[in-house]
């Protein structure tokens, strides 16, 4: 009988692509994946430390393994194991911390593992894979820990990435979305003493998988507005049936003063006005950002004018989150610090904002086409929205559309597959389409 892995990954896309190449190399070893109620031979927990509740909910799902897997090896992984791996040592259980990815052949060639993967040839349990293209980062906000406890920023080479991404699309993943620490600064680092004609940059990376053969799309992940270059965008436009006009770009917040404190690298106007930008480029695209909330020394005006900047953006989602102190950042001890009430009242302000922003958003895509990612098992139950739920015949599959909104198709559709469907009606938060 074949040894048994468990994995559970906390936080970012970068954090699940890792967790999948740990998986690849112990699948590679002969484990398998331990079945719901079976206790693992192997645990994996790839933690997560952007914010406080993060680290709790690190601690919480260790403990939880340990006592539902009571004969496992529990090996912990990620940037709270980084930052802090003597609290972690210390749960009872636990094996392993992994302080550093670089520590990672090593460890697998303890578990008979001696040669770790290049990258990753499935995904589990999911419809899109995510590909780490690059790691690190160069910019050191005052708010953020993840420069701390990430690794100097890497770019992957061209070759790994495009193999990776073949190999995706052959094993039957439709949507592959790129990823990374700092995504737009993919190939800085190995431009570095090239003349600009021979630069690679994340415009040309993307190009470049476009053109590979098959049925599959491209979605980018989080990137810096000042780094949605015109480059990117023509390349973008140019593969309109394989890149998808969506694009997340990180706002934090709307008050130029507050974007000083945070030490971002422009205004507020500067940042809407790539917006504009990519609206000129791009049909109707969909626009996501994140947003702090209670930011230290954040005044009424200044959430005011994070509130007027989201509007005017027109974000079609937003992440809006409160301030989290991270001990070791300028801002955990900066003065001005805002009370949790008055963070909790500002956030939900803003998140009724967002709501009627995302659903005018949405009715706008009422008579038109879109690409739509079925994400429905067989068998599974549809994820209807409770004021739909009177009628669950009239909806076949669930997907995701290029534009990032949440689809019920009203015909049956294949699971794993990308249609083309034409939206009409929307209710309960999502599109209402049939396949065109």
């Amino acid at each position: 009988m074949s040894p048994t892995i468990r994995t559970v990954t906390l936080g970012c896309k970068v954090n699940q692509y890792e967790t999948e190449l740990v998986r690849e190399g112990f699948a590679r070893a002969g484990f398998s994946d331990a079945v719901e109620h079976e206790s693992a031979d192997v645990c994996v927990v790839n933690t997560c430390t952007v914010t406080a509740e993060g680290d709790a909910k690190s601690r919480q799902t260790i403990r939880r393994l340990a006592r539902e897997n009571p004969r496992a090896q529990i090996v912990v992984m990620g940037c709270y194991a980084t930052r802090a791996p003597e609290e972690i040592a210390a749960i009872p259980g636990v094996a392993e911390v992994v302080t550093d990815k670089r520590e990672l052949p090593d460890l697998l060639d303890r578990f008979g593992i001696h040669e770790m993967p290049t990258g990753i040839s499935r995904f589990a349990n999911h419809h899109r894979a995510f590909v780490k293209v690059q790691d690190g980062c160069l910019l050191r906000c005052s708010y953020c820990i993840i420069p701390h406890v990430r690794p100097r920023m890497a770019s992957r080479p061209w070759q790994p990435i495009v193999e990776e991404v073949g190999r995706l699309v052959e094993n039957g993943y439709r949507e592959i979305v790129l990823t990374g620490i700092h995504l737009g600064h993919y190939g800085v680092d190995f431009n570095q003493g090239k003349p600009k004609s021979e630069w690679k940059r994340l415009s040309h990376l993307v190009d470049r998988l476009a053109r590979l053969p098959g049925e599959f799309r491209i979605r980018l992940s989080s990137i810096e507005a000042t780094e949605v270059t015109r480059e990117l965008l023509e390349v973008m436009r140019s593969h309109a049936d394989r890149v998808c006009p969506h694009l997340h770009v990180c706002m934090q917040s709307g008050s130029d003063a507050v974007l000083r404190r945070m030490r971002r690298r422009w205004s507020n106007r500067h940042f809407l006005d790539r917006c504009r930008l990519i609206r000129d480029y791009l049909p109707d695209p969909a626009l996501t950002t994140d947003v702090i909330v209670g930011f230290p020394g954040e005044t009424d005006d200044d959430f005011q004018r994070t509130c007027d900047a989201v509007r005017e953006a027109a974000f079609s989602k937003v992440h809006a989150f409160s301030f989290s102190a991270r001990r070791g950042t300028p801002a955990a001890s900066m003065p001005g610090q805002v009370p949790p009430q008055v963070r909790a009242a500002r956030l939900g302000q803003l998140e009724q904002l967002a709501a009627s922003l995302r659903d005018t958003f949405h009715r706008q895509q009422i008579g038109s086409r879109m690409e739509v990612l079925v994400e429905t098992p067989p068998g599974s139950e549809l994820p209807l929205p409770a004021g739909l739920r009177d009628a669950p015949d009239r909806f076949h599959a669930f997907g995701t559309s290029c534009r990032y909104a949440p689809v019920l198709l009203t015909q049956p559709a294949r699971n794993g597959r990308l249609y083309r469907a034409i939206a009409r009606q929307f209710a309960e938060g999502c599109l209402i389409a049939e396949l065109a």
